[in-house]
């Protein structure tokens, strides 16, 4: 049964043309002092989604965005200090990127996180899709078999670090510790200090493809599964489900459909559907010309793709529309009764999911994010709310 609702915000600062009649993604380089509003932004969502009722922020790891697009460097510092100015709300990583850290580090800044908030972080883990910031920090991406393999050897460095009070680690990439003199003995083992306040660490990861191998590692680690986190489709598509909940029972966990999930879906409320069709279509476009040349828009030609950076054809190119991304389940528009009965259908085929997230699409500005979180937080939650 839906219970949670919480928001995800990858870190976009307000942008003055969003659309496809505005400039392409890639003639973006935002002046530092407007790339560094990012965190006044998300202060301001963290406070009115504390005192509306919303359970957790999710908030996104990227690194040199000139573009403004995605710009919250570090999320653990960061949720140390939206703590210390809310209440209640959670920060949840969607995502963390091992690959981009050594992962000891990783552990004991989450650790350090975790105490200082008296647990109110949650943890989230990804392999990253960005090469301009997986490859820079030395890892690979282009790669993806390479990724895989180092991502995998760090998810089991970090959970010895969580769950072991002294643990060694000798893989491919990793050799914890070195054998090494240290006062008078050789080192055989270390401890993460401290490790963290709450444990088992509550662990989050987007499930993107939904291979076998991937859900296998999830459930060895009893990591639990968001769906359209990210720059993932949205929506709860039964084959991700299905697959999610069959890998789940070969691990010996009989979970209700959608257990241990949550599902992210892209959301715009107004009088009308026609109206918030009209008024979302801008945030859709710019969210197409953000990701298609990642691949994170499926079905495009290479046609299409490069149709996105050009204003002059991208309006003729075929590329999907809003009303596509409705039909297909991963944008909720309309007045607040169509997105309950909506959400509701979901509930009903998922009694399992307790959480949702309601993204917030690229290009949205402030102002319109705190507006749709309240006319949500009024009208929407209330209905699952009082259940």
């Amino acid at each position: 049964m839906i219970t949670k609702f919480g928001t995800l915000f990858a870190g976009h600062v307000d942008l003055p043309e969003v659309g496809y009649d505005a400039p392409p993604v890639n003639s973006y380089w935002l002046p530092n002092g407007q790339l560094a509003t990012v965190y006044a932004k998300t202060e301001a969502i963290a406070k009115f989604m504390d005192r509306s009722g919303y359970e957790t922020l999710w908030l996104a790891e990227h690194h040199f965005q000139r573009e403004g697009y995605e710009c919250i460097s570090n999320i653990l510092m960061l949720a140390v200090h939206l703590c210390h100015l809310t209440e209640k709300l959670k920060i949840g990583s969607a995502f963390n990127i091992p690959p981009m850290w050594h992962p000891l580090r990783l552990a004991e800044d989450y650790a350090t996180a975790d105490f200082l908030t008296g647990g109110r972080v949650i943890f989230g883990i990804g392999r990253g899709y960005h090469t301009r910031e997986v490859e820079v920090f030395g890892a690979p991406l282009l790669d993806k078999d390479a990724n895989r393999d180092l991502f995998e050897e760090q998810i089991e460095v970090i959970f010895k670090a969580f769950n072991e009070s002294s643990f060694s680690h000798h893989g491919k990439y990793y050799d914890i510790p070195p054998k090494v003199p240290y006062r008078g003995y050789e080192l055989e083992e270390i401890t993460l200090v401290p490790r963290p306040l709450n444990l088992p660490v509550e662990c989050w990861q987007p499930i993107v493809s939904a291979s076998e191998r991937g859900l296998n590692l999830m459930a060895k680690y009893s990591i639990k599964g968001v769906i359209g986190g990210g720059a993932a489709p949205g929506g709860a598509a039964d084959k991700v489900v299905d697959a999610w909940q069959r890998v789940q029972a070969n691990h010996g966990r009989e979970l209700p459909r959608g257990g241990d999930l949550n599902v992210g879906f892209s959301c715009y409320i107004a009088d009308t559907e026609e109206q918030a069709i009209e008024e979302a279509t801008k945030y859709f476009e710019e969210n197409v010309k953000m990701f298609a040349p990642l691949g994170f828009v499926g079905g495009l030609t290479d046609e299409q793709i490069a149709a996105t950076a050009d204003p002059l054809r991208v309006k003729s190119a075929g590329l999907p529309t809003l009303k596509d991304a409705i039909k297909a389940g991963s944008w909720l528009c309309g007045p607040p009764d169509l997105i309950i009965e909506k959400l509701m259908d979901v509930q009903k085929r998922l009694p399992g999911l307790e959480q949702i997230t309601l993204n917030n699409t690229i290009g949205m500005p402030q102002d319109a994010i705190l507006e749709q979180l309240d006319r949500f937080a009024s009208n929407v939650m209330p209905a699952f709310k009082d259940q």
